[in-house]
């Protein structure tokens, strides 16, 4: 296996065994529980990105082998579909690189496979590993009715005089059902792009990334073909039972994905301008306490879908250009 060295193994074992640890402190810390989900992929990514792919699965290997002893097989398994395959997976598609040539570049570089395909990769990995996850514990939408109604349960003790019409509570039943996995899966792709970008960074400051540095806001976009699958998942919505749920699904991880490409747009453009600090204080502000402005955002990412490759020199020529596809 490519990169295969004692050293590979090391910090892939150690990197497994940490993954492991910060999924099992996930089960005592409730309230700090998905974020140290996401941190699970963090020593997965550094491994990847700082010493390759064979490390990368070796760790893969390690934290399903450590979450399997320490917990239940059961447990490893759900971990190893929702945090440590595409952390792995992320990892081996920002280190793939070809010559430049290939793409009509420049001589003596090469081209890195881009950031915006990266970023689909994502949505489509959190997505299939959610569906599988859900098939595993059985979700359906009489599983989030039961949520609904131990949560009305909850507040009728509280308050004995809350009676909330029966209309009311389908309602809600109907509309948790899906939003439950729009959020999640929203939520999911946030956490683990951030565990990309925070790996990225923490292995070019030690000196071992092979990936060059990129201009975020420039670079940070969907492939445009995402566009239809995103549009698909919002037509399942309303076809009612599984395919609604995994309807919403899509929209909430391939939605977080053109979220994430409309905040690069609104940085990108803004860049010079003297009102970009007052914009960009209001966007994060106005998302952070209110959900419509999230769709403008949205569509600001919907509406840009270039793709930006990086490149780097291979041997002595001029500085090779960053060509968009």
């Amino acid at each position: 296996m490519k990169n295969l060295n004692w050293t590979s193994i090391a910090i892939g074992l150690v990197a497994g065994v940490t993954a492991a640890l910060l999924s099992l402190s996930a089960n005592a810390q409730s309230t700090l529980a998905i974020f140290l989900y996401a941190a699970s992929a963090l020593p997965i990514l550094i491994a990847g990105l700082g010493w390759g792919n064979a490390s990368a699965f070796i760790a893969v290997i390690a934290a399903g082998l450590t979450a399997s002893t320490l917990v239940s097989s059961h447990f490893a398994l759900l971990i190893v579909i929702i945090t440590l395959i595409p952390a792995g997976w992320l990892s081996n598609l920002a280190n793939l690189a070809r010559p430049a040539t290939e793409l009509g570049g420049p001589d003596n570089a090469l081209a890195w496979y881009p950031l915006s395909n990266i970023l689909t990769h994502l949505a489509l990995m959190v997505t299939l590993g959610m569906i599988a996850v859900g098939m595993i514990v059985g979700y359906d939408s009489t599983m989030a009715d039961r949520l609904v109604e131990i949560v009305l349960q909850t507040l009728q003790e509280q308050e004995p005089l809350y009676n909330p019409d029966p209309a009311a509570v389908a309602q809600i039943k109907a509309i948790f059902a899906l939003a439950l996995p729009l959020v999640q899966g929203a939520l999911w792709v946030f956490l683990l792009f951030a565990a990309y970008y925070i790996a990225l960074f923490i292995v070019r400051a030690s000196g071992k990334g092979l990936r060059p540095r990129e201009d975020m806001p420039a670079a940070l976009r969907m492939h445009r073909n995402a566009i239809f699958v995103f549009l698909g998942g919002l037509v399942l919505t309303f076809a009612g039972g599984v395919p609604a749920i995994i309807g919403a699904l899509i929209c909430g991880t391939f939605g977080a994905g053109f979220v994430l490409s409309g905040f690069a747009v609104l940085h990108h453009r803004s860049r010079g301008k003297v009102w970009r600090l007052a914009a960009l204080w209001l966007a994060y502000v106005s998302v952070l306490l209110f959900t419509i402005p999230v769709i403008a955002i949205l569509v600001l990412g919907l509406s840009d879908t270039r793709r930006t490759i990086a490149l780097t020199p291979t041997g002595p020529s001029e500085k090779p250009r960053t060509p968009s596809i």
